[in-house]
């Protein structure tokens, strides 16, 4: 439910029940979750701004493609932003080269190899670490799901055909098969190993993308009665088992597509050549610099590439949205922070006078939080937690800041780098 209209449900509607004196079934629990912008701006049916329900059909991308990208962009603690390019990086990084690369390589081997049989399995040591990192991430997988933090608990899904991807790379099946008996033995345990993690994706991914999860099934050749949750990794797919036919999941979305997609879901405004109000560019100019520095901060604390990347798409996309005159180009191939911008033909726009901000009891308690969450990641980090828990960590931490006043969020990143300097000299 929108942010806007929980105090209604939360507060106005129980109230009404309770004051009618009859016994009515009262919500227990809502699901709180904030605004999802459209290209840095507000979508609009009347002005023609953004996709809905009846055009995405006629866009050609499948739905689950639509489905897996809001999902991961849910807007559960802050404003997030739909951008056909961040779709696109969703699509050719996440799902065409994790997961569909994944699923793809096991099952295109074990036809080839062994004749789309799945072989006897002898574990080792190294598929008992990767079975204990995928356990790992189911737990948080279901955690998250509990939680109702359904963005986190889709990234259990990417993480999972991440560590698959490894795990087929360090093991090389296609070099065993070459080898000795025992060699050709060892390759036939890991493609086993690696179809029942397939087997696994193709059940966690239903709540989240239906329609590919019953087109993995089908070329799992799996039954319907193994379509099971379970709370750790467990073979579906015995030894004996006879898979169907591998094909690509998902395809690329090309460039020439999004910049298509794009022009023709802009709305009226985009046509006009005239440069963006004062009041609006001012806004902009504090979207790009909350943006930046949450790259800044994700790259800092060493997040998953693929987040980053997303992120830096987000922030390309604000910065073209400046009028021509603002935008500075990059030196030396780089993207560097913007110079106070030289508009002649534009409104001079000046940054206003820093405002002493009253700290608030609730700001003071998001204060405290902030320090407690950022203890717990540097623990996290201290101990040589799972990479994926600390990026789920820092994402609380990034989240839990982006609620700060922005002058705040000033101070703390003046502090810090007075603490970063101090320490050279």
């Amino acid at each position: 439910m929108a942010k806007d209209n929980v105090p209604f449900h939360s507060v106005i509607f129980p109230a009404s029940l309770m004051a009618t004196g009859e016994n009515w079934t009262m919500v227990n629990t809502l699901d709180g979750i904030d605004w999802l912008q459209y290209e840095g701006t507000k979508f609009s049916k009347s002005r023609g701004t953004g996709v809905f329900g009846d055009q995405a059909v006629e866009t050609g991308i499948p739905c689950d493609i639509f489905r897996c990208y809001l999902l991961l962009n849910r807007p559960e603690t802050s404003d997030t932003n739909f951008t056909w390019d961040s779709l696109a990086q969703t699509n050719n990084n996440i799902l065409l080269n994790n997961l569909g690369n994944f699923v793809l390589r096991a099952l295109t081997f074990c036809k080839s190899s062994f004749g789309s049989r799945i072989e006897k399995m002898t574990l080792n040591a190294e598929d008992e670490h990767f079975i204990a990192l995928v356990n790992g991430h189911l737990v948080s997988y279901f955690k998250n799901f509990d939680e109702r933090m359904m963005s986190r608990a889709f990234e259990c899904v990417f993480a999972i055909s991440k560590i698959g991807n490894q795990y087929l790379q360090y093991n090389a099946p296609w070099v065993l098969t070459k080898g000795s008996d025992a060699d050709k033995q060892r390759a036939g345990s890991v493609i086993s190993v690696a179809n029942n993690v397939a087997a696994l994706l193709s059940v966690i991914i239903s709540p989240f993308m239906p329609t590919m999860s019953k087109v993995l099934q089908e070329q799992l050749n799996m039954p319907e009665e193994k379509n099971l949750f379970t709370e750790s990794f467990v073979p579906l797919l015995k030894p004996g088992h006879t898979i169907g036919t591998p094909f690509p999941l998902f395809s690329k979305m090309e460039e020439a597509s999004v910049t298509s997609l794009k022009t023709k879901f802009s709305g009226q405004d985009s046509s006009s050549s005239a440069a963006a109000p004062v009041t609006d560019v001012e806004s902009l100019q504090r979207e790009i610099e909350k943006q930046g520095n949450k790259v800044r901060d994700l790259k800092s604390s060493k997040a998953s590439p693929d987040v980053i990347k997303s992120e830096v798409a987000v922030l390309i996309e604000l910065k073209k949205k400046l009028p021509a005159e603002l935008q500075q180009k990059p030196s030396n191939g780089k993207n560097k922070p913007s110079a106070k911008p030289q508009a002649k033909a534009q409104p001079k726009v000046q940054n206003a006078p820093k405002a002493k901000v009253e700290i608030t009891p609730e700001i003071a308690a998001l204060q405290k939080q902030i320090e407690a969450q950022g203890l717990k990641v540097r623990e996290q980090k201290g101990k040589g937690a799972d990479k994926s828990i600390i990026d789920a960590e820092v994402k609380v931490l990034l989240d839990l800041k982006s609620k700060l006043p922005l002058e705040l969020r000033h101070n703390r990143q003046e502090r810090k780098e007075k603490r970063n300097n101090s320490s050279w000299t």
